[in-house]
Order: structure tokens, then C-alpha cells, then sequence
């Protein structure tokens, strides 16, 4: 570990320029290879086996500023097409090591700065637990782990605004405090958390694995090290995503920004990679090259020159510009929000990798002289950027499954009781008033000569692998008005979250005889949870019945 930061060290005077700035976080001074360099790490190199350090490095050659000066969260939305909602009542986890006074009050000014909705304890959008879970007694502080608290609020934010974020504060930054962390935040209901930090790559792992990191169902991300080629834990566990770097630049494609791999032929400072020693190859990992475990899985931007803009405050001047693989981590946790639910018994690590198409390929760059693709960037996948980096949300979705061709509607003849249909009492009917168009039973709105409104609603679910969708009932209208006014009415609305549209309204005026049927094209909304509602509204005056029944939404 000392000789790749040593390296590190050389490779960072030709890589970031800019006027040096002096001082350095308490935390950082233990590094005795690294002195006063245009970047620095924000976290001690660790103690000793089964310790980690942060994956934090602060730009040392920009000068504290009153306003922030790396890339914001339009800057990540625009690099890697993302929704600018999304998340809503999701749950992202950082955690981190040791106690940051200031993440609540740093955050606020982070998401006010970029107009984000506030996201503070008081309206229930951010909590703060030590690792068992517990408001207090929170760890003691420590300066260089609260900027990469900081950098984790931020990039978690700056990506999905909407998520609620859990602070999970662990003793120390050791894996046994820190991976009781992790299945506290899971134990929580958190089913995305975010590791901005390593250790060495160990025998002990797959042991760690079993304790910590195996949650089905958890999209559990670890940033991939800064010390270029190399593995660390608990990037290589099997069970997580690891997420490697890039260089994010602006450029005149049609994209609008490029991306190499973040890191130096030569070795050094970089995001790592590599071949585990240890950890058991998962088996939707194929590569041929290595016979275990290969990182990174995917990645995001981390080049410190190229860096975001991180607000922290505890021991640290305010706004900064951040760099390291504590800034794809998050990013990338955040991504898996947006992607929506994993799978319950699914590993999302493997949602990538049944969607390269939806990554940006990374093709250019290396972070080491292994000579083969572990370090070196190559068509499709590579270790230090993995498949890629985001492209929209798809590549971080469970695989689809194949449509069926089918009807979807639950008792859609209303032959068995209500279930799952909502409706105002009496509306779902076997009377022989108003005969049904085929069995014993229909749903029969209104017809009682009074100000009355009935209401009949069903949610149902149009896979995303779906291409047709086509909603179809039959409807007879029966009334008593004689006038050629629309006293009494039946609206059909399809509704999409809080938006509802109106596929067709009738009246009084369309009465007929007999059962006539409608069909509406329902492919707007595949892919999605609607409701189909019809509202039935009458007047005080003569009675008119809307009678429904043989209701069908077929997929193929």
C-alpha cells in the first residue's frame, strides 16, 4: 500500500496543476509519503490489517472559494442522462467512519446552493444513526472521514435529489465496525448503500463477505481505490458493485462530455482494478483473464481534475473540489435508486451486466502497465472502468422479463366478488334489473334519480417488455332524462401517479339498448403501474345507469 502511494505521489504533480495551496486536514498528516502535493488524500493510510482508509482526495491547488467551482448535479444528470426526478421514497445508505458534526448543516447548504429540495431531519428526508442503529451516542469526529461524509451527502444528492439519505456513522474505520454498518443500514430498510473506502485485499474476504456485504435484494456499492492498479476490499466482494473512475470532460460530441479511464499508464494515482486473490468470480462476471473476482463492475467520474464540488465545513474551509472513487460510489448507489426496487432474492451487481448497450463504453486510457485489459481500457469491458459508466437508469435495472401475452385485469367479468376491484358499495351487482352482457354479474354505476357519484378502480402493472397494450369493456347506458342535455355521466380515466387522463366521457346521450363495446390503445403505459378508474356522476333529476362488465387489458 505504501509503495503504490509513493508512486502515486510522482504521477500527481504531472497530472493536476494549478497554484499550490498549503495546509492539510489532521487526518492526512499520518501519510508520511505524500507531503504537500496538488491533491491529497483526506483519510490515513490504515494502521494496520483489516483497517481501511477513505477514497477521498481534495484538490490542494484551488483555493477555498464562496462559491463551489467543481461539477454540480446538472453537470452529473447532463454526463450521464438522468432523470432529473425519480427516487422519490427511496432510501440511499452512506456509510462511513467515524463521527461528521456538521453533515447535516453542510448538506443544507450543498442542496440550497443548487436549488435542491431541503433534505434535513426535521421534514424526515436525512437521519444520522451510529452502527447499531442508535441516534447516540454518535462516534467521536474525525476531520479527514467528515469530508468524505461530506463528498457522500453531496454526490448522493446532486444525483437523486428526491432519495431520503441514511448517515450510518461506524466506530472506526475498520471493516468489522464499518460492515456493522452496512447491515444496520440494511436492517434499516435501506436497499441501497453506499462503501467510499478499502483495505487491503485479504483472505479474510470472502469470511467478511458472509458477515457483511451478502444481501440479496441491496444494491450495496464499493468505490474501487485511488492507488491506480490493485485490488481492494470490499470493492472485490462478489456481492457488491464495484465502481471504478473516470475523466469526465466537456467535448463537441453528441454526447456532450468524454470519458477516459481516470488514472496513468505508468501507475500512480488512479482509480483501481485488477484480479482478486481471493473472492470467488460471480458468475455473470465472463472475462477471461482472471479466474476470480474482476474489478470494477462499472464507474463514474473521479479524477480530482476533472473533480465536483463538495461543501464541508468540520476543520475544512467550505466549498472544495473533490476527486477519487468516494465520488463514483455514491454517484452510482444514487443510480440504482433512481433504477427503481432490486429484485428481492437478485444481486444488483449483476443488473449491468445483462445491459452493457445502456452503458457509455469507456475505451481509452490505463491506470498501470499490467499489459492486458485489467488496467487498460478496450472495447466492452475492462477493469478499471468496468462496462462503463450510466447511460439513463436501464443498465441498473433487474433483467426483463419476456412479455406475455395475456389479460391483465383481475376478476374482469366481476363473476368473483370485489377483489381486486375497488368500488363504492353496491356498484358490483347480480340483480336483474340491469341484466349483465354475459354471467351473473356486472358493476352498475349510478340509476338512482339523485345526486349520486359511484366509482369502480383497478391497479394493474403493463411490463416494460411489452409492445401492444389495448383496454376494451362493454358499456350500456340506460336513462330516464328526455332532454339533449349531459345531465349524467360516466368519465374513464387512466391515472399515471398523480397525473390522471381521460380516455372518454359519456352521458345520457349515448343511451343504446344494448352492451356496446370500447377499446382504448393503452401503449402509452407500458412499463408502468396504473389505475383504471371509471367515475360515474349523476344530478338530482331522472336516473341514468352506466352498466360495465367484461372488462379486458390485453398485452402481448
Amino acid at each position: 500500500m505504501l509503495q503504490r502511494w509513493l508512486r502515486a505521489l510522482l504521477v500527481a504533480a504531472l497530472t493536476v496543476t494549478g497554484v499550490l495551496a498549503t495546509g492539510a486536514a489532521p487526518d492526512a498528516a499520518a501519510d508520511p509519503t505524500l507531503g504537500s502535493v496538488h491533491v491529497r488524500p483526506l483519510c490515513a493510510l490504515p494502521a494496520r490489517p483489516e483497517m481501511t482508509r477513505c477514497h477521498s482526495l481534495v484538490r490542494t491547488d484551488v483555493l477555498p472559494s464562496l462559491v463551489p467551482l467543481g461539477y454540480g448535479p446538472s453537470d452529473l444528470r447532463g454526463a450521464y442522462n438522468l432523470p432529473a426526478t425519480g427516487g422519490a421514497g427511496a432510501t440511499v445508505a452512506v456509510v462511513d467512519a467515524y463521527g461528521d458534526p456538521n453533515a447535516e448543516s453542510d448538506l443544507t447548504v450543498y442542496r440550497a446552493q443548487y436549488g435542491l429540495a431541503s433534505c434535513t431531519t426535521a421534514n424526515g428526508c436525512f437521519s444520522k444513526v451510529n452502527q447499531n442503529g442508535a441516534g447516540s451516542p454518535l462516534p467521536a469526529a474525525n476531520a479527514g472521514w467528515a469530508g468524505e461524509t461530506s463528498l457522500d451527502l453531496d454526490m448522493v444528492s446532486a444525483t437523486c435529489p428526491s432519495c431520503k439519505i441514511l448517515l450510518v456513522e461506524a466506530n472506526s474505520s475498520s471493516l468489522s465496525d464499518l460492515g456493522t454498518a452496512v447491515n444496520t443500514a440494511v436492517r434499516l430498510g435501506a436497499k441501497y448503500v453506499s462503501n467510499s473506502y478499502g483495505g487491503t485485499d485479504s483472505s479474510s474476504d470472502p469470511t467478511f463477505d458472509s458477515q457483511y456485504f451478502n444481501h440479496p435484494g441491496v444494491a450495496i456499492t464499493a468505490s474501487a481505490g485511488d492507488a491506480g492498479y490493485g485490488v481492494e476490499y470490499p470493492a472485490a466482494s462478489r456481492y457488491v458493485t464495484a465502481v471504478g473512475g473516470t475523466s469526465l470532460i466537456r467535448s463537441a460530441t453528441t454526447r456532450g462530455w468524454s470519458e477516459t479511464v481516470w488514472g496513468n499508464p505508468l501507475g500512480g494515482i488512479g482509480t483501481g482494478s485488477g484480479c482478486s486473490a481471493y473472492e470467488t468470480k460471480p458468475s455473470w462476471q465472463t472475462d477471461s483473464g482472471c479466474p476470480r473476482r474482476t474489478v470494477a463492475d462499472v464507474s463514474a467520474v473521479a479524477d480530482p481534475a476533472t473533480g465536483v464540488a463538495v461543501y464541508d465545513t468540520y476543520s475544512a474551509p467550505g466549498w472544495q473540489v473533490y476527486g477519487g472513487t468516494s465520488v463514483s460510489a455514491p454517484i452510482i448507489a444514487a443510480v440504482y435508486a433512481l433504477a427503481g426496487t432490486p429484485g428481492a432474492s437478485t444481486y444488483p451487481s449483476s443488473y449491468p451486466y445483462t445491459h452493457p448497450s445502456s452503458l457509455y463504453d469507456v475505451t481509452v486510457g490505463a491506470n498501470g502497465s499490467c499489459g492486458t485489459y485489467l488496467c487498460q481500457a478496450r472495447v466492452g469491458y475492462d477493469g478499471p472502468t468496468g462496462l462503463g459508466t450510466p447511460h439513463g437508469i436501464a443498465a441498473f435495472t433487474a433483467g426483463v422479463t419476456p412479455c406475455v401475452a395475456q389479460q391483465l385485469l383481475g376478476n374482469p367479468g366481476f363473476e368473483s366478488d370485489t377483489a381486486p376491484w375497488t368500488a363504492t358499495p353496491g356498484v358490483i351487482d347480480n340483480s336483474t334489473s340491469e341484466p349483465p352482457h354475459s354471467g351473473s354479474w356486472k358493476a352498475w354505476l349510478d340509476g338512482y334519480g339523485a345526486a349520486h357519484t359511484d366509482t369502480l378502480a383497478q391497479q394493474v402493472s403493463i411490463s416494460p417488455s411489452c409492445t401492444t397494450a389495448n383496454l376494451s369493456f362493454w358499456l350500456h347506458i340506460d336513462t330516464a332524462e328526455t332532454g339533449s342535455v349531459a345531465n349524467d355521466t360516466l368519465k374513464v380515466e387512466i391515472l399515471d401517479g398523480a397525473t390522471a387522463s381521460t380516455l372518454a366521457t359519456y352521458s345520457n346521450l349515448n343511451t343504446a339498448a344494448g352492451y356496446i363495446q370500447h377499446s382504448f390503445n393503452l401503449n402509452p403505459y407500458i412499463g408502468k403501474t396504473i389505475t383504471l378508474r371509471f367515475t360515474g356522476t349523476e344530478n338530482s333529476s331522472r336516473q341514468t345507469s352506466f352498466v360495465i362488465d367484461d372488462t379486458a387489458l390485453n398485452v402481448s
